[in-house]
């Protein structure tokens, strides 16, 4: 039982073992045998965190150097560096960043976490640290600033992260972009910028772009961007008043928390989609006239917002090829008590999808206690003639709750008994975590 197993491991699977370590616990390792002393030197990543360094002989720029000047990997996947501005000497970062450039780096991860947030304290994130042909991945977090007078040289680069970062000026957001041909993520962090005006991405070759944005002032205009070849975007948060799109391969979309755009083509840019997640509020956003989604597949829509069911109804009307449809409200104990009431107005005309295309209609936790609610279920198991499966689910009921038992079961009758467009549909009720009704008439 006392036998050391570990260390009849092959090499490789050591190192494989060791690289998801941080640095300092990787070191520590070369006091277990012969075997193990130069063991660390090898592994292929470097992580070091301020917070875990305390030496009494040694500061943390010194223990990061002489682990630099110790390591022997060929090729350095990974350098991930977490700092704060009393612990060192900014100007050490860029000299560890260029000792990992020579060493063919891969990922360069920087966290500067200063111990007082609100000073003006920051790292400059300089033009010259970017002329790295092997670096393939890029993520900078917190207060840095990205300073680039002219244009980097990152051909390799394919991810970049920039989590609540500053910018000089604009010019160093195109200067960063515009030098990374490769790119295909794309993730933007922000707060409040008050030197930008317009953050334009211009990146032909992304293919992935995540935005989350709570930046509010009255000088930030907005985002343009163009990207040809993107095909999945979120969107997180957004306060701005325009974001401009063109992305005409766009096939996956996750737009929530969007609370100021004007701009009313903003759900125009996106009628290319496939499958489109919404969580908006539709009294603050314009549906364009004449816009359809033709290619759209799959909709997921939130119902916590007033009158979203106006926003269904449009998107109802203009995705004739829609197969899937998911109404869901995330608070899992929401009654939407206090959502202003309203009355659903049914459209016209079937909708083309309900009558040729949607197969699967799931309303993750129904409000049984709201008319309009059982009347938007009602109209689409009536008029979906080719729905297979239709899944109805409420909040886990508690011990306090009981006595509402009898009152959901009326209204999940109700539902049940609705002469169905469809004779193969499959209705599955779901209101208890545990306990299911299935009826497959």
């Amino acid at each position: 039982m006392g036998k050391d197993r570990i260390s009849e491991l092959p090499d490789a699977l050591l190192l494989k073992i060791l690289s998801f370590l941080p640095t300092n616990i990787v070191v520590a390792t070369s006091v277990l045998s012969k075997q193990w002393r130069s063991l660390w030197k090898l592994v292929p990543n470097l992580e070091f965190d301020c917070e875990d360094y305390e030496s009494e002989h040694y500061t943390f720029s010194e223990i990061v150097c002489k682990s630099f000047l110790s390591h022997k990997a060929p090729v350095l996947e990974s350098f991930r560096l977490q700092f704060g501005s009393e612990k060192l000497n900014l100007v050490d970062i860029g000299l560890w960043v260029g000792i990992a450039f020579s060493r063919h780096l891969r990922e360069l991860v920087l966290d500067f976490y200063p111990a007082e947030l609100r000073t003006g304290t920051t790292f400059t994130f300089p033009s010259s640290l970017c002329t790295c042909n092997t670096l393939e991945t890029l993520k900078l977090v917190l207060r840095i600033l990205v300073d680039m007078p002219s244009p980097v040289v990152m051909k390799s680069l394919r991810t970049l992260h920039l989590e609540f970062v500053s910018y000089k000026d604009e010019s160093s957001i195109r200067n960063l972009l515009s030098g990374c041909p490769g790119l295909e993520e794309l993730r933007l962090y922000r707060g409040d910028d008050s030197d930008i005006e317009v953050f334009t991405i211009e990146v032909p070759s992304l293919q992935r772009l995540m935005v989350h944005d709570n930046n509010d002032g009255p000088e930030f205009w907005g985002y343009l961007i163009n990207a040809p070849s993107l095909k999945y975007l979120l969107i997180d948060e957004l306060r701005c008043p325009e974001f401009c799109l063109n992305a005409p391969e766009l096939m996956e979309a996750n737009i929530a928390h969007v609370t100021s755009i004007t701009n009313d083509k903003f759900l125009g840019s996106l009628t290319s989609l496939k499958r489109l997640l919404l969580n908006l509020s539709p009294l603050k956003i314009t549906y364009p006239t004449g816009s359809i989604f033709y290619q759209l597949v799959s909709l997921e829509m939130y119902t916590r917002e007033a009158k979203w069911w106006n926003l269904l109804t449009l998107m109802l009307d203009n995705s004739p090829k829609l197969q899937v449809l998911k109404l869901t409200d995330h608070c899992l104990n929401f009654h939407k008590n206090g959502l202003v009431g309203g009355k659903w107005n049914e459209p016209k005309y079937v909708p083309e999808c309900l009558l040729s295309h949607l197969e699967t209609f799931v309303w993750r936790r129904f409000d049984w206690g709201r008319e309009e609610e059982k009347e938007i279920a009602t109209y689409i198991l009536k008029n979906a003639r080719q729905l297979k499966k239709a899944t109805f689910s409420t909040n886990p009921i508690d011990s306090e709750e009981l006595n509402k038992l009898k009152e959901r079961r009326k209204v999940l009758n109700e539902l049940d008994g609705v002469v169905r467009a469809s004779n193969s549909c499959h209705l599955v009720f779901k209101f208890d975590a545990s306990y299911d009704v299935s009826d497959s008439s």
